[in-house]
């Protein structure tokens, strides 16, 4: 019998939508978009592609879109999601996500061996592989008894344009101040701001621009991440990295975190990229490439590389740090001079 031109169209149509529900429960690909640096980012992906024989496609961000870019595409794509699985630097994005209705809640079993203060109850979000918001000291300027211990010593009139910070309209800084006004208020957060510019404290561009001012002795020390420090220390530079406010206040430490898209095009391939960003075996090997600290306990790490678990963390809830971090645009804008 001749199919008829309906029934062709009809066929199609089935055939069609066969693939596409194949699409989605696809578990041997997944498509990944990260504002992790890509030089950690990438050989990660590489060893759970090696691991767990799975076709990661990975989007990076660029430094110059300082982690917006492909939060914004995310966003964009929000009706017809391109993404699976996004890998942020910290857990503030996802959660500005999860306002927008973009994440698919996933309770990996991974997650499980994780501290509960640095994953979401309802599994929008779960951090790994941690920074830390550390002073880096130049130890030739400044002799071991006298090292700041508290970030509220970028006000001591002691170190006056001796200090560097960078542009709290970017970057973890832009989350550090903002975690400060969630515990202090706002107006203490911005009293505080207002005392280190009187203090001289210089506005570099980047953490890494902290770096290298206080590794060339042209300041005394500098706010930054313990990634950079590292690479201070690695290049050989006298420096010391100190640990701010560990009999109060606390060191913030910013988890990156992992997210699925919801509505992405591969559900099962996205779990098992989820499960491998989670693993042990990442921390470790994020840990080796770029200091980014375990939040798992036993994780191995390399000399000069803390575990969270070592520290005392300053006690955030990264939904105010969010609320903050929108709140705050304004004030920060005319602080810088905008």
């Amino acid at each position: 019998m001749k199919a008829t031109r309906r029934d062709l169209i009809s066929g199609g149509a089935v055939l069609l939508g066969a693939a596409l529900a194949g699409c989605k429960r696809s578990s041997s690909e997944a498509v990944v978009y990260t504002s992790v640096d890509q030089v950690f980012a990438e050989p990660v992906f590489h060893a759970i592609e090696a691991k767990l024989g799975l076709k990661v496609r990975p989007v990076f961000d660029t430094e110059e879109t300082k982690s917006t870019g492909v939060m914004n595409r995310l966003i964009a794509e929000g009706s017809n999601p391109q993404a699976d699985v996004f890998w942020s630097g910290d857990p503030v994005r996802p959660l500005s996500l999860a306002k927008r209705g973009l994440v698919e809640p996933y309770a990996s079993p991974e997650a499980t061996a994780l501290p509960a203060g640095f994953r979401a109850e309802d599994g929008t979000w779960t951090g790994i592989a941690a920074r830390a918001r550390v002073l880096l000291v130049n130890t030739s300027k400044i002799t071991a008894g006298e090292r700041p211990k508290s970030i509220r010593d970028l006000a001591n009139p002691r170190w006056k344009g001796q200090i560097a910070l960078a542009n709290p309209l970017f970057g973890t800084t832009t989350m550090h101040v903002a975690a400060l006004a969630s515990i202090w208020g706002d107006d203490a957060l911005i009293d505080f701001l207002d005392a280190a510019r009187a203090n001289g404290a210089r506005l570099a561009s980047s953490n890494g621009e902290v770096k290298r001012l206080v590794a060339s002795g042209e300041i005394a020390f500098g706010l930054t991440d313990t990634d950079d420090a590292d690479e201070a220390h690695k290049d050989g530079a006298s420096v010391e990295t100190v640990y701010p406010d560990q009999r109060d206040l606390g060191t913030l430490v910013i988890p990156s975190a992992v997210v699925r898209v919801k509505g992405g095009p591969h559900a099962e391939g996205a779990k098992r990229l989820i499960d491998g960003l989670l693993s042990a075996e990442t921390e470790k090997q994020m840990a080796e490439s770029g200091a980014h600290m375990p939040l798992r306990a036993g994780v191995p790490v390399p000399e000069g590389v803390r575990r969270v678990s070592d520290l005392r963390a300053m006690n955030v809830d990264f939904a105010k740090v969010a609320d903050a971090m929108d709140r705050l645009q304004g004030r920060l804008k005319r602080w810088v001079g905008l």
